[in-house]
């Protein structure tokens, strides 16, 4: 993380006011918000909050974008009904709040969600996109699950893992040019080994 005082970028940014085209549903242990396009389709996204939890309106409005473009799209809480983080905490309890929802502890629920779109759905090509903490999941998803077809991670790097590079299949990494949390060198490194050209 940057630093103490912020040691998360994702107070920056504005709270949409928005309700939702989609149903919440439970899928096995844990809940999940989920659109359907208008048309039959199998083709799904796994869509993965920020720290600030999967009803945040932000998140649901991705999802329904995705649903108007022929996608089944499902948000599930991957922090298994612990409470998201809230703007008004404070930051320096961050990293304590954060011990008990490591992104790269949500294989029970990537399963029942996979299995979810398979047995309920008929999905049968599927992808991820996960925005910062939710990034960070995508690219653990695409380390974990060839199933998951192609990713999309939005400022999330999974830094601790010998194998980061290995990944299953098409991942873009989206991040800031100029960014105090993960430097410019480590998706551009990302971008070199995910085409088998590592330094």
């Amino acid at each position: 993380m940057a630093n103490e005082a912020k040691p998360c970028p994702c107070h920056v940014g504005d709270l949409m006011e928005y309700g939702g085209l989609g149903q919440e549903v439970q899928i096995e242990h844990i809940k999940a918000y989920v659109v359907k396009p208008s048309a039959a389709s199998d083709k799904a996204i796994i869509v993965i909050q920020d720290i600030f939890g999967w009803q945040l309106p932000n998140t649901r409005y991705m999802a329904d974008m995705l649903a108007a473009n022929g996608y089944i799209a499902v948000c599930p809480d991957l922090f298994v009904g612990k409470d998201p983080w809230s703007p008004s905490r404070d930051w320096s309890h961050f990293q304590e709040w954060l011990e008990d929802k490591k992104p790269t502890n949500i294989n029970k629920e990537v399963d029942a969600v996979l299995r979810y779109l398979k047995e309920q759905c008929g999905a049968k090509n599927m992808g991820a996109v996960g925005f910062c903490w939710g990034g960070v999941c995508t690219h653990y998803i695409a380390l974990q699950y060839p199933e998951v077809r192609a990713a999309v991670s939005v400022y999330g790097i999974v830094h601790e893992r010998e194998d980061r590079y290995e990944l299953k299949g098409p991942t873009l990494f989206i991040f800031g040019e100029k960014d105090e949390v993960i430097p410019l060198d480590q998706p551009v490194l990302m971008s070199f080994c995910s085409s088998g050209e590592c330094p």
